[in-house]
């Protein structure tokens, strides 16, 4: 099977956009308190519409990657510079996520060291020198290996200290690995476990291999309405897969399980084979512009907007009864919830946040500026 050459898909740009926007509306809710359930993490092994958001990035990340490489997998120059290339670029990554962890203190003895940004680094970096080394034939092994791998280590191997394999919270031998290494370095809401944890990274790194499979199927010569055929089927075939895994071992965000894996990579593929569809195939974009703005300042718009809540929190608003609060708790309080039930002022101080966000990229979308990193 041929390929094209490289071209930029604006579908892809779409699907990123509605994602990264996904990403903003959850982490901003006016309280946290009050937030309707879909737009809640599941309590533990499950999975929620918010549990998709980081899959899917995590998917079109590999997707993104064999459009952005395949020049260099056979160039002369695929040694130094490439591998400075992706050096550079995940290290640059990760240091935007543990400046977000520790803005605006940075208390270097208790900073979080893993991180939604620190992930997608370290998975870009090793899927990028799996794309570029191994033939697009064996990557399914690859993928079978590491969740295989991964499935083997969290139920087969003993943890020290607490004897049977498991899979609660604190217990397990991801959580065990994460304290023996990053010990007070954690995710501040468990301390003892982190949901973007060392071991729970290899099968993370199978979300973005999928998507460069699809990555190779979308640049392939085969036509448009046999793309998206062929997406919508393995969509399928991977969410019965993950759905039938759930039963040995538990779909589970925190845990980025195997089965996690395999089902939202099926969802992740299906929700991209229809944006396809509809603006590639159908040429229906009447509606795409706000997600298209979205993604292509994905990283840059998820970096700043983080920094900026972080800032409405520490900003203190004295109310008329000498009362301090936070500026964030402030607007909610006296734009949202005089108009609405405390649920609902929530999700509309998210609304808000997000639609701010938008006129400010808007901003730098019509001048053309994209802040690459």
């Amino acid at each position: 099977m041929s390929e094209k050459k490289s071209e930029r898909l604006l579908s892809l740009d779409v699907f990123r956009g509605i994602t990264i926007l996904g990403m903003i509306l959850v982490n901003n809710p006016g309280s946290w308190s009050n937030i309707y359930s879909p737009l809640e993490h599941a309590k533990w092994n499950g999975c929620t519409p918010t549990d998709l958001i980081f899959p899917f990035f995590l998917f079109i990340v590999g997707v993104t990657t064999t459009f952005s490489l395949s020049k260099y997998r056979h160039a002369d120059n695929k040694g130094t510079d490439v591998i400075f290339r992706l050096i550079r670029r995940s290290l640059t990554i990760f240091l935007l996520g543990i400046f977000l962890s520790g803005f605006p203190y940075f208390d270097l003895s208790t900073i979080r060291i893993p991180g939604v940004l620190q992930r997608i680094a370290v998975v870009y970096f090793f899927v990028s020198l799996i794309f570029l080394n191994v033939r697009k034939e064996n990557l399914v092994y690859v993928i079978s290996a590491l969740l295989l791998i991964y499935w083997g280590l969290m139920t087969l191997v003993p943890v020290p200290g607490f004897g049977t394999p498991n899979l609660e919270p604190s217990t397990n031998l991801g959580a065990w690995l994460d304290r023996l290494l990053l010990d007070g370095h954690l995710w501040r809401s468990s301390k003892t476990w982190d949901p973007e944890g060392l071991l729970s990274t290899i099968p993370a790194m199978g979300t973005a291999l999928i998507g460069v499979l699809t990555g190779y199927w979308l640049r392939s010569n085969n036509d448009k309405i046999t793309k998206t055929v062929w997406m919508f089927f393995y969509g399928i075939v991977l969410m019965a897969l993950g759905y039938a895994w759930d039963f040995w071992f538990p779909i589970n965000k925190s845990l980025w399980t195997s089965s996690y894996v395999v089902y939202t990579g099926g969802l992740a593929l299906i929700f991209l084979a229809f944006c396809y569809w509809l603006i590639d195939v159908q040429d229906k974009k009447w509606w795409i512009k706000p997600f298209h703005i979205y993604g292509t300042n994905a990283i840059a718009v998820f970096f700043l907007s983080g920094i900026v809540a972080r800032l409405l929190y520490l900003i203190k608003v004295t109310t008329s009864n000498g009362e301090s609060i936070s500026l964030k708790y402030y607007i909610y309080s006296n734009l949202f919830l005089p108009i609405a039930s405390p649920i609902n002022a929530s999700l509309l101080f998210a609304i808000f946040y997000i639609l701010l966000w938008l006129f400010i990229i808007w901003l730098l979308y019509r001048k053309q500026i994209f802040i690459k990193v």
